[in-house]
């Protein structure tokens, strides 16, 4: 389906008329919307993205680790209190692909043998396997920036670095330069609302509370519990008959006099719709072959896969799919050695239960999960913790992915002189977050011409496509 800029900005007349979200219940808005929406064409083929956002900032220099004697004792050497053991790291080897001739990833940039944190045997297993990569030091920017054009303030960088709020937002939308902006997820429903037939569900859906990642113009995301779906308990508390009656009256469909009381009903009268409908057709749950973990990370992605595994006809019917779930914690200054190991050992085993779903339900290769959070810790220590930092290492996976291979450039580990080093150990990153998602985008559908509007600073790098999907 070719989707372009025109047809996008169609479909984005109304947020001029008043901003409301498609399924935000402005009938006249709605109406206006559905007058200009071009007419397009529905996909063959089913794809789904699944965002990890790991609240908080996690320490990727303590989740992707060297073990070989050269960058090892240079890393332990910048935290030494922080420094995990390394016979431990290379009990977890990473074992890369050799570069392909003409294509991207490969082995580390520096040279180094690295391995996952110890307690994340799965993820280094799906690595091995070619079922997962690694994308180095990635991180909000405005464009490619180097440490000179920081400490000289000769190019733009997003505001209010290492601020938790700011920059978790600024990863959301990839946009640090508009404050205003949507989702890039959002955006990518927006401009891909065509490719679902029915349209009984939103593309976008959070397990997670509501989010800025997901939110559009045109439409906005559908939030549902972790644990099930849920419903307005009140409509089904026993001998209320009479209180359920004179709620669907306030409720049914041209009774209110107000506008914004229409607004509400119409709201209300789809979320009883949509969750009828899922309770419906979630009924009964699959049987996972290879168990979740008991946590609530682990009971999004199995919400997930439950979702997933009825998007066919005869279910929700759908053909794109964004799920965002999350898991906070990350925030480390202080106890980091113990909270992160428990942290990546559950995040580990949920993103290997949920690869094993897709394999299950035989779609692997239509479904891509990554990571993404705040930021990444900086390089230096507190004591026992680390601080704000900027750039990150990120895993993606599936069946899609060209796994078992790095992407992107391994930054320096040096306590000083590091090339890379902002200032008291933050990374500057070498990889933007625009480059990140455009890469995922595309491989879910977006054309050229869409990427060029759902990124407009896509064009400030030289790469715009990582590489970590097959050509």
């Amino acid at each position: 389906m070719n989707v372009n800029r025109r047809r996008f900005l169609r479909r984005s007349v109304h947020a001029a008329l008043g901003g409301a979200s498609l399924y935000s219940g402005l009938g006249t808005l709605r109406l206006v919307e559905a007058a200009t929406r071009a007419s397009g064409a529905v996909l063959p083929d089913y794809k789904a993205l699944v965002c990890v956002f790991l609240y908080g900032g996690n320490d990727s220099f303590n989740t992707v680790v060297p073990h070989d004697n050269t960058h090892y004792g240079t890393y332990s050497a910048t935290r030494p209190a922080m420094a995990l053991d390394q016979a431990a790291v290379a009990a977890q080897s990473l074992m890369p692909q050799a570069t392909q001739m003409g294509l991207p990833g490969g082995p580390p940039s520096d040279g180094g043998s690295y391995g996952l944190h110890p307690s994340m045997p799965e993820l280094r297993a799906l690595f091995n396997a070619q079922h997962a990569s690694v994308v180095a030091n990635v991180g909000t920017l405005i464009g490619p920036l180097t440490q000179a054009q920081y400490q000289n303030h000769t190019h733009p960088v997003p505001p209010q670095l290492f601020s938790h709020d700011d920059q978790s937002n600024f990863w959301q939308t990839s946009r640090p330069d508009d404050a205003n902006a949507s989702g890039w997820a959002g955006r990518i429903a927006d401009l891909l609302y065509d490719a679902n037939p029915t349209q009984q569900l939103p593309m976008t859906i959070s397990l997670s509370g509501q989010n800025l990642f997901q939110r559009g113009s045109s439409i906005d995301q559908y939030v549902m519990g972790a644990y099930g779906v849920d419903s307005i308990a009140y409509l089904n508390e026993y001998q209320n008959q009479l209180g359920a009656d004179t709620f669907n009256a306030l409720m049914a469909q041209g009774t209110q006099a107000h506008m914004f009381e229409r607004a509400y009903a119409d709201a209300t009268r789809r979320a009883i719709a949509t969750y009828e409908l899922l309770q419906q057709v979630l009924n009964p749950l699959p049987t996972w072959t290879s168990p979740f973990p008991n946590s609530y990370l682990g009971a999004q992605l199995r919400q997930v896969a439950n979702l997933i595994n009825v998007r066919g006809p005869g279910g929700l019917d759908m053909r794109r799919q964004i799920f965002f779930v999350a898991q906070g914690g990350y925030d480390t200054h202080d106890d980091q050695l113990a909270t992160q190991t428990g942290l990546l050992a559950d995040l580990s085993a949920s993103l290997d239960a949920f690869y094993k779903a897709t394999e299950q339900m035989g779609i692997a290769s239509e479904v891509t999960t990554f990571t993404a959070s705040d930021f990444g810790r900086t390089l230096s220590t507190n004591g026992d913790g680390t601080d704000h930092g900027w750039g990150g290492h990120h895993f993606v996976l599936g069946g899609a992915v060209r796994g078992g291979r790095f992407f992107g450039q391994m930054p320096s580990l040096l306590q000083n002189g590091n090339p890379d080093d902002a200032g008291y150990g933050q990374i500057i990153p070498t990889t933007g977050v625009d480059q990140y998602a455009a890469t995922l985008a595309r491989w879910f559908g977006v054309d050229n011409s869409g990427l060029n509007t759902i990124f407009p600073n896509l064009g400030e790098y030289a790469t715009a496509d990582l590489g970590f999907f097959a050509p």
